[in-house]
C-alpha cells in the first residue's frame, strides 16, 4: 500500500480562522463557546452554541453568494487554506488524478430551515430557485471540485459526528490502493439555525447554559457535565502520495499512517465499549503500531453522560494499565461539537499538536467524574512533548466509528498503512 503524506491543513472554527490562531487560543485555554445572538435564543432553553467569525461577503461576490449555503461557504475557505498551505499547483497535476471527500451531517442546514420558514411559517411560494443546489449535502464537495478543477473522485460522507473523519480516512485509502494522487479531504458543518437548535434540544443532549459563565458550559468527563454545545465550521487537509509529495520538495506535515472504522448495532445513539475499541484498536493495526507508540488522543469527548465514561473505558480496553499514562483531552470543551465537521477539525488540532509538542487542554474539569480518571490534561496546556504519533476519536450517532492516527519524525513508517 502507497503511503500517504498531509501537506496542507486548513480550518475555520470557532476560535480561529486559521490554523496558528485556533491552536493558539485552544493552547491557552480559551472557549469559543458563548450565549448566542437574538433572535436565536428567545425560543432555546440552552441558548449557547460555538460560531464562527466569518462573513461570506469578504469572500464571496454577491451573484457567487446566492448559490452558496453558509456550509459551502466555510468549506470552500478552509479548502483554500489547505491547498494554499500545501503550496501545491493543481494547473500542473493530472486533475482526473486529483479528488475530494467531504463529511457533513446536517449539509445546508441554512437553507433547508429557511426554506421551511418560507413555506409553512410565512405561508408563501417563493422560495429561491437555488434551494435544491445549496441544500444538497454534496454541495461542498462539488464545490470545492468545481472551483479547483479536480476530476478525481468526489465524495460526500454523512455518518453523523463521524463524518469528516471518514472522509479523510477514505480519502487515505484512495491515495493508498492507487485510485487517487492526490485528495482534498475534510467537513464542514453550519448547524446554528433555529430549527436544528430546537431539534437538538428535543433530544435532551445539549448542555445546560453555565449561568455564571456560559463559555464554561461544555464540560467532557466531569462529574457536572450536562451534555454538548453545538458548533460550526469547516476544517481541510490535503493528503498526497508520500512520493509524489517528497518528487516535488512538498513540506509534509505528517504521514496519515492509520484509520479504523467499525460499527456499533447496539442502538442508534448508545456507544458501546466494544466498538469504540475495536475502532482504535484497527486504526493502531493499520498503522503497523503497537498501543504502546500512541503519545496524544484526541478524544471524542463530547460532554454527554454516556459518551465520556464508555470512551474512558475504552481507551482502558486498548491501552491497558498505559491508559493512566496517555495524554487525553477533548477540545470540543473549547470549540463546542461540530457535529459533521468534528472530525477534520480535531484531527487537524491532533496534526498541529505532533508538530509543536503541545497538548491541548480539556477545560472546565474542575470536578472530575470519578468513573471518567484518566489523564484528560485538565485545565492547562502541556508543552515541550516528545510526540511521535497521535490518535484522533470520532464516533457517532448510528454507530460509525472511525479513528484517524498521524505520524511523524522516527514514527513515520506507513508502509503497512490501510
Amino acid at each position: 500500500m502507497r503511503r500517504v503524506a498531509i501537506t496542507g491543513l486548513g480550518v475555520i472554527a470557532p476560535l480561529g480562522n486559521s490554523v496558528d490562531e485556533l491552536f493558539t487560543n485552544l493552547a491557552a485555554g480559551r472557549s469559543g463557546v458563548r450565549r448566542l445572538a437574538p433572535p436565536l435564543v428567545e425560543r432555546l432553553k440552552s441558548p449557547i452554541g460555538a460560531a464562527v467569525d466569518f462573513d461570506g461577503n469578504a469572500h464571496f461576490s454577491v451573484p457567487r453568494l446566492r448559490m452558496l449555503d453558509r456550509v459551502s461557504q466555510l468549506a470552500l475557505v478552509a479548502a483554500a487554506q489547505a491547498i494554499a498551505d500545501s503550496r501545491l499547483d493543481f494547473t500542473g497535476e493530472r486533475p482526473e488524478r486529483c479528488g475530494v471527500c467531504v463529511g457533513t451531517a446536517m449539509g445546508g442546514a441554512e437553507t433547508t430551515d429557511e426554506g421551511y420558514q418560507t413555506i409553512y411559517a410565512l405561508q408563501s411560494d417563493r422560495v429561491k430557485p437555488y434551494s435544491v443546489l445549496n441544500a444538497m449535502s454534496n454541495a461542498s464537495a462539488s464545490w470545492i471540485g468545481i472551483d479547483h478543477g479536480l476530476r478525481g473522485p468526489n465524495l460526500t460522507y454523512s455518518t453523523a459526528c463521524s463524518s469528516s473523519a471518514v472522509a479523510i480516512g477514505e480519502a487515505a485509502r484512495k491515495i493508498g490502493y492507487g485510485d487517487a494522487d492526490v485528495m482534498l479531504a475534510g467537513g464542514a458543518e453550519a448547524p446554528l439555525t433555529f430549527g436544528v437548535l430546537r431539534a437538538w434540544e428535543a433530544m435532551r443532549t445539549l448542555a445546560t447554559e453555565d449561568p455564571q459563565d456560559p463559555s464554561s458550559s461544555c464540560r467532557p468527563f466531569a462529574s457536572t457535565r450536562t451534555g454538548l454545545v453545538l458548533g460550526e465550521g469547516a476544517a481541510f487537509v490535503v493528503l498526497e502520495e508520500w512520493y509524489h509529495a517528497v518528487a516535488r520538495g512538498a513540506l509534509i506535515h505528517a504521514e496519515l499512517s492509520g484509520y479504523g472504522l467499525t460499527t456499533d448495532t447496539a442502538h442508534i445513539t448508545r456507544p458501546t465499549v466494544a466498538g469504540q475499541a475495536s475502532a482504535m484498536r484497527a486504526a493502531i493495526a493499520s498503522a503497523g503500531l503497537e498501543p504502546d507508540a500512541i503519545d496524544y488522543v484526541n478524544a471524542h469527548g463530547t460532554g454527554t453522560l454516556q459518551n465520556d465514561a464508555v470512551e474512558t473505558v475504552a481507551l482502558k480496553e486498548v491501552f491497558g494499565s498505559r491508559a493512566y499514562r496517555v495524554p487525553v483531552s477533548s477540545t470540543k470543551s473549547m470549540h463546542g461539537h461540530l457535529l459533521g465537521a468534528a472530525g477534520a477539525v480535531e484531527f487537524v488540532i491532533a496534526v498541529t499538536s505532533l508538530k509543536r509538542g503541545i497538548v491541548p487542554p480539556t477545560m472546565h474539569l474542575d470536578s472530575p467524574d470519578p468513573a471518567c480518571d484518566l489523564d484528560y490534561v485538565a485545565g492547562l496546556a502541556r508543552t515541550g512533548l516528545p510526540l511521535q504519533t497521535v490518535m484522533s476519536n470520532s464516533f457517532a450517532f448510528g454507530g460509525t466509528n472511525a479513528v484517524l492516527i498521524a505520524a511523524g519524525g522516527a514514527s513515520s513508517r506507513g508502509t503497512d498503512s490501510f
